[in-house]
């Protein structure tokens, strides 16, 4: 999937980034608007990680949900 089909289907998949990452806030989902590499900072941001692991783990997380 290529990050337009990501941006496409937002709405549908904010549930499944609540799930995986339940410390980002509604705003925070609002502000990604299904955009990778805002994803990617959010998620390095909240959790501490580094640029590298975060972008491992929404990888991972867009391959297991088939995104």
């Amino acid at each position: 999937m290529n990050n337009q089909t990501l941006k496409g289907e937002w709405n549908q998949l904010k549930g499944s980034v609540k799930q995986k990452w339940g410390d980002l806030t509604d705003d925070d989902l609002t502000h990604i608007e299904g955009d990778r590499d805002k994803l990617v900072g959010r998620v390095q941001e909240r959790y501490g990680h580094s640029k590298e692991d975060a972008e491992r783990d929404v990888d991972e997380w867009r391959t297991q949900n088939k995104y």
